[in-house]
């Protein structure tokens, strides 16, 4: 049933992108166009990266990822240059699963291509196609987010609905290729729940080599084995993850260098992007930002270092919060905690990323109403994004009321945080729970775990009913000579 529900979601998310997948000329598939004139992809609410792409990076004309390179160009097709005076160079920028992924999506498209000039198939253009054949996989995999979910939400499966019918869904599914990661993610996670941490590992592993936040996974991972003492299962999984995000990388690594590493040069020299909480604060104050004079393709380099201090801190509350509960926390609540603090801290939200939180919030604080209201608001966020992005002076809307609905996602996601941290502290109040008669259905090694922490660890990070009693002071005697008499 959860499966049928997803299937209408998902045909709703591509249905939003249906506009936007319309084509121009005549020919073969190859010989047209994806029809975006007059900024239609904005005022019709289609956008998304896999049809430009598909050219930008070099995919419709069947190149290699990571090997081929081209030069950065303006609006008006003249080459950039750098702001140290070199050519702005550009490679593939995703990491190399979800490169490779396209690379198998283009290679596809042209095979449907080549097959429709030979028999009489429908002439489809091949962009078209490449969208088609990257959506049915992304489908895919959100549809294993939603079997992984409700396998690791126990006794409660139907909160693994709500990743399902998840109205983010209708606009963000296909807008990238984060559902890769999710569904990769996930999936580890339910290993982990079934005590395999070696194939958690490489689930994990793999998570990472399409999206870099499932190795956020890993720190709850380490914050609770400090609080049980069950270091062992933790360290394979860490191990095996790194392992296999190596084994996938390495190949284009020591081939193309170059290519591989753009994904982090890419993230280094961006800026503060239009939805994150950095460019609300310009938005509505007038400032500048930290790095306000940067030449083309410059690295703002004290965003960088705020940014990196501001997640460090936050992941040190919620280590601080995880070790002095009353109760363990469950897994999935600290790692819904880690990824939230990671998207509200980061100078990036990209609107997909808010998939990320979907099946963690499920299983982290399974309030319905409570998540429908948040993922309604993230969702609706897409329409004034798109508003202002449009050009049009008559029909696109002003910085401040998309701004405006970001402010309200991002506190939207803060009050999911402070639910969870509340029924940290008040385990009594955790639905999943059962009123002590359930632990932690995806905690898996840590599942009725009793607390162990290590000697080491000071009684300020240690639960009340663990601190140890501090040693009575004793007051020395001195002795006093009596007195003689004369």
């Amino acid at each position: 049933v959860m499966f049928l529900i997803g299937l209408v979601f998902l045909a709703l998310g591509w249905s939003t992108k249906a506009a936007c997948l319309q084509s121009t000329g005549t020919g073969t598939g190859d010989q047209r166009v994806a029809n975006w004139e007059n900024q239609r992809a904005y005022y019709e609410l289609c956008y998304s990266d896999t049809v430009p792409l598909y050219g930008a990076e070099l995919l419709s004309q069947g190149k290699f990822p990571y090997k081929s390179s081209w030069v950065e160009t303006d609006g008006s097709g003249t080459p950039q240059t750098r702001y140290d005076g070199r050519p702005a160079v550009r490679y593939m920028e995703y990491p190399v699963l979800t490169g490779m992924y396209q690379y198998v999506s283009m290679a596809l498209a042209k095979t449907y291509t080549a097959l429709s000039k030979l028999a009489p198939l429908p002439v489809v253009a091949e962009v078209v196609m490449f969208f088609n054949v990257a959506a049915f996989g992304l489908a895919l995999a959100w549809l294993a987010t939603v079997w992984a979910t409700a396998g690791l939400a126990g006794r409660r499966i139907w909160d693994a609905a709500l990743v399902a019918a998840s109205p983010l869904l209708i606009f963000q599914i296909f807008t990238n290729f984060d559902a890769l990661a999710t569904g990769l993610a996930m999936a580890g996670v339910l290993a982990w729940a079934r005590r395999k941490p070696v194939l958690a590992g490489v689930l994990i592993g793999l998570g990472a080599a399409a999206k870099l936040y499932p190795l956020l996974f890993l720190g709850p991972m380490v914050v609770l084995a400090l609080r049980t003492g069950r270091f062992r299962a933790v360290a394979r999984t860490a191990a095996t993850a790194a392992v296999t995000w190596l084994l996938v990388n390495l190949p284009i690594l020591v081939l193309f260098p170059r290519g591989w590493s753009e994904f982090f040069r890419l993230n280094a020299r961006r800026g503060d992007d239009m939805d994150s909480l950095y460019n609300v604060v310009k938005s509505f104050t007038g400032w500048h930002g930290f790095d306000p004079k940067l030449g083309f393709w410059e690295p703002p380099t004290v965003l960088n270092a705020v940014v990196a201090v501001s997640f460090v801190i936050g992941c040190a509350a919620i280590a601080y919060v995880a070790f002095t509960a009353p109760q363990r926390p469950r897994l999935a609540q600290l790692l819904f905690l880690v990824v939230a603090v990671f998207l509200l801290t980061n100078k990036v939200w990209s609107p997909q990323f808010s998939l990320w939180l979907v099946p963690l919030a499920a299983l982290a604080l399974p309030h319905r109403r409570v998540l429908l209201a948040w993922m309604t608001i993230d969702a609706v966020v897409w329409v004034p994004r798109m508003y202002y992005l449009y050009g049009n002076p008559n029909r696109s809307l002003p910085d401040q009321f998309f701004t405006t609905t970001v402010l309200l996602r991002d506190v939207a996601v803060v009050a999911l945080c402070a639910l969870v941290i509340r029924q940290i502290y008040r385990p009594g109040e955790d639905l999943v729970r059962w009123g002590g008669r359930v632990d932690d259905p995806s905690g898996g090694p840590f599942d009725r775990a009793p607390d162990a922490p290590p000697g080491w660890l000071p009684d300020w990070l240690r639960p009340a009913g663990l601190r140890r009693a501090s040693a009575p002071h004793h007051e020395a005697e001195s002795a006093v000579p009596a007195a003689v008499a004369p």
